[in-house]
């Protein structure tokens, strides 16, 4: 494909525009479901095609095709070219791109086992033993458990000189289990809400994941929860654990920290941004956030975004303070900065917009048991079951799937609740941060279905955090 983007990219340099880029993609994409003990659903599709991105006088022209051949792409060429002079045609200010280093490299997730090379029988047998082990409990009426394996192959040139070929490999799933009363239903999972836990490697990310030691105890707290009281309306003190912080990082710090929603580039889709200033203080100095599409197997890494830049560490918020947005190479200069390499799509058939990486908390200086002592009577909660938040990612209520009794500074694991919510206002939240659980305690999640864009885009992202503590937060039951 080498050969052929160069091809490409020849192509672009005999039209008259200032910028060009192609991305040919070939993807591969296997998914397995299970309820109870049967097939639910099996599929493995393959796709591949063309991107072609223009810049004319500043204004993008974008057009794609799945025709992998000089002819489709001499079409799509041509069509973008159109786009970006009729674009510029219509008016407006043109945006200019960052300088960044350009790069002739090639790199491939590390991984230890193909998950294309493990036969679907495997992999079914693999889920079915997970329901063998909760078979036997009456009151678990349902088992639903899914994995999931893409590998993209992605070769990206430009007329600035990229030739940069990567094959990134995700893998990843869960289960989750619905315990059902005469009066009340209540679901757990593993290791993740909403379709489990995903990162970049291999088939070795589900068998390291604990899926079968942990589904006994999994069941048998779903079964508690039928009985267990509802989380009392109030204010308290709340130690959020790991996989629900990711998603309230991800709601209510990666995406108003994306600099086309702050800009306003990007509002039909989950809306703009609260967050329009640099220097404006975000939450308490136990606050610290970063985006790093560096960390070995998180789902948001990999080594050149879409823009061809080198995949890095940047800080976002330093001690409750917005020192950065994520950004790309058409959006940076507009805040006098350099691109966080933050330009992604989803596909062939899609532009390159600003997408998280992975977006993480850093760790504390608290053991974790430390934190606990903290708080003198409170809940530790986790597992997301339903979010929401406003167009601005302003105001936020998030639901767990269980809730933990803290009091006078010990965990109460027998002490149980069901259908916890918890609400906020995003600066006033982040500012009652208290303290976060040291790097023995942190964890990166991936979340594999960040919808964006219009038309849409779905980004796989990942999130990292320790435990953290929140004081009087407002909290209840639904």
């Amino acid at each position: 494909m080498k050969e052929l983007a160069q091809e490409i990219v020849e192509l672009i340099r005999n039209h008259d525009v200032d910028y060009g880029d192609v991305r040919i993609i070939e993807e591969e994409e296997q998914e397995l479901s299970v309820r109870n003990d049967r097939v639910e659903s099996i599929s493995h599709t393959t796709s591949s095609g063309i991107g072609i991105r223009v810049m004319y006088r500043g204004f993008w022209g974008f057009s794609s095709t799945n025709d992998v051949s000089i002819e489709g792409a001499y079409r799509a060429v041509k069509e973008a070219v159109a786009i970006a002079k009729a674009s510029h045609s219509a008016g407006g200010r043109g945006l200019v791109l960052s300088e960044e280093e350009v790069y002739v490299d090639e790199y491939r997730t590390p991984v230890q086992l193909d998950p294309f090379s493990i036969s679907i029988d495997e992999k079914l047998n693999f889920l079915f033993s997970v329901y063998e082990e909760i078979k036997g409990f009456d009151a678990i009426k349902i088992f639903f458990a899914s994995m999931s394996f893409r590998r993209i192959d992605k070769t990206f040139a430009s007329t600035e000189g990229h030739l940069i070929r990567q094959v990134i490999y995700q893998s990843g799933g869960g289960y989750t289990l619905y315990a059902f009363s005469e009066t009340d239903m209540q679901t757990r999972s593993f290791p993740a809400s909403h379709g489990g836990d995903f990162g970049t490697g291999g088939y070795e990310l589900i068998l390291k994941a604990g899926w079968r030691e942990n589904a006994v105890p999994i069941a048998e707290e779903a079964i508690r929860l039928l009985n267990a009281p509802r989380l009392p309306a109030g204010e308290s003190d709340l130690i959020i654990g790991t996989q629900q912080m990711a998603l309230q990082i991800h709601e209510s710090v990666g995406h108003p920290l994306e600099l086309d929603r702050v800009f306003g580039f990007e509002a039909g889709y989950a809306g703009t941004s609260w967050a329009s200033k640099l220097g404006i203080r975000y939450g308490s100095p136990h606050m610290n956030i970063v985006q790093d599409a560096t960390v070995p197997g998180g789902l948001g890494s990999f080594k050149y975004d879409d823009d061809g830049v080198l995949g890095k560490r940047a800080e976002l918020i330093r001690e409750g303070i917005l020192v950065n947005y994520l950004s790309s190479r058409d959006s940076a200069p507009l805040i006098g900065k350099k691109s966080t390499g933050a330009s992604r799509a989803s596909s062939w058939n899609r532009i390159p917009i600003v997408r998280m990486t992975n977006v993480n908390l850093l760790p504390g200086e608290y053991d974790l048991e430390e934190l606990i002592s903290m708080v003198k009577d409170g809940y530790y909660i986790d597992y997301n079951k339903s979010w929401s938040i406003d167009q601005r990612r302003l105001n936020f209520q998030f639901s767990t799937e269980v809730a933990y009794r803290i009091r006078n500074g010990k965990l109460l694991r027998d002490e149980i609740y069901r259908n916890a919510v918890y609400y906020g206002i995003t600066p006033r939240f982040w500012s009652s941060l208290d303290g976060v659980a040291n790097e023995k305690f942190w964890k990166i999640w991936g979340i594999p279905n960040c919808g964006k864009g219009e038309p849409g885009q779905v980004a796989r992202v990942g999130h990292g955090s320790s435990p953290a503590l929140f004081r009087k937060v407002k909290v209840g039951a639904v």
